[in-house]
């Protein structure tokens, strides 16, 4: 459990990653796509910054997926190597994904977007949008991945046991 745990926070690191290379160095309004309507539309193109801003955040981004993809292939190989069932597995993704979705819920969508401002940072013009003070303005995809994540999980874990 401890592992799965650890891999949960790696999980969570490489989301962050992935989020400040978007928001702050790519800064590519095609990438906010799950922000709230109102914002999406006020957002005008940026300058870079500085030489290599954009090229710095791509292969940051790229880096935080490969990074979620070695924290899945990491459990499943510790799961092979510990002789894991399929209920092993099945709960190791479920606790990763529902971690992450609550980190992702509390943490990004509440503090970050909406008590620090961190986007509005990046995006000045998008100070005072209604978006920032609708806590939950994408509950329907949040809901759906809550309701996904344990199919998934049987999928993933009936994939493993069915591979060793």
């Amino acid at each position: 459990m401890q592992l799965t745990i650890l891999l949960s926070l790696i999980f969570i690191l490489a989301i962050l990653l992935m989020l400040y290379s978007a928001v702050a160095l790519i800064q590519d309004k095609k990438l906010f796509g799950s922000a709230p309507k109102d914002i999406q539309e006020v957002i005008q193109p940026k300058q870079q910054r500085f030489n290599g801003q954009h090229i710095l955040g791509w292969i940051l981004l790229v880096f935080s997926m490969l990074t979620i993809g070695a924290v899945f292939v990491t459990a499943v190989w510790n799961g092979k190597n510990n002789n894991y069932g399929f209920w092993q597995y099945f709960v190791r993704f479920v606790a990763i994904l529902y971690i992450y979705k609550a980190f992702d819920m509390t943490f990004l969508d509440w503090f970050l977007l909406q008590k620090t401002h961190f986007f509005q940072h990046y995006y000045p013009e998008t100070e005072g949008c209604k978006g920032f003070r609708s806590y939950g303005f994408n509950i329907k995809s949040q809901l759906t991945k809550i309701i996904v994540f344990p199919f998934f999980s049987a999928f993933a874990a009936w994939l493993c046991t069915l591979i060793w």
